[in-house]
């Protein structure tokens, strides 16, 4: 099921999700496929429970190719609960990002090179992965809904943050 995706300034966004502590319910299973409804239906790249407005240590991510970020390399399809994730190195690389709780927006985005994160699929499993380039900024995207950020808190330089069509005219993103 399609869930409506909450908008920047719903206070819901800013709170600090709670973990999960039953693993292989059908409540959880049933929050995980309308995560994956509702993330493809936008097109997004990454969903957070809190942005449907669940107060759970869930997100999603993952696509083969995705018409919002083109130039982006393919991102494994996952499910990580209550995650955890450990810069691998000081190194920062700026990115764009956009949100599809920031309709229209992009901003460019500091974010660690390489990450480890961890956590649970929605079975219990322990996860385990590195990620780097685009599949590491995902992750540290998704992840900053779980503690109540949106990235355009993490922007440090206001001029290249704005509106699709402004600064992408080349690129079809109306869809935001």
């Amino acid at each position: 099921m399609i869930r409506e995706i909450l908008k920047m300034g719903d206070p819901r966004l800013l709170r600090i999700a709670q973990p999960v502590d039953h693993f292989d319910t059908p409540e959880l299973h049933q929050l995980i496929a309308d995560m994956f409804d509702t993330m493809r239906d936008a097109d997004g790249a990454g969903l957070a429970a809190p942005q449907i407005g669940v107060d759970l240590q869930v997100v999603i991510f993952g696509f083969g190719s995705n018409e919002r970020y083109p130039d982006a390399a393919p991102v494994p399809e996952t499910v990580l609960i209550n995650p955890l994730v450990t810069p691998l190195s000081q190194d920062m690389e700026e990115g764009w990002e956009g949100c599809l709780s920031v309709p229209g927006l992009r901003g460019a985005v500091n974010r660690f090179s390489m990450i480890r994160y961890e956590g649970y699929d929605q079975y219990g499993t322990p996860l385990e992965r590195v990620a780097q380039g685009f599949h590491a900024r995902v992750v540290q995207h998704e992840c900053d809904h779980l503690i109540g950020k949106l990235y355009p808190m993490r922007i440090t330089d206001f001029s290249k943050f704005g509106f699709n069509e402004v600064l992408f005219p080349e690129l079809d993103l109306d869809e935001d």
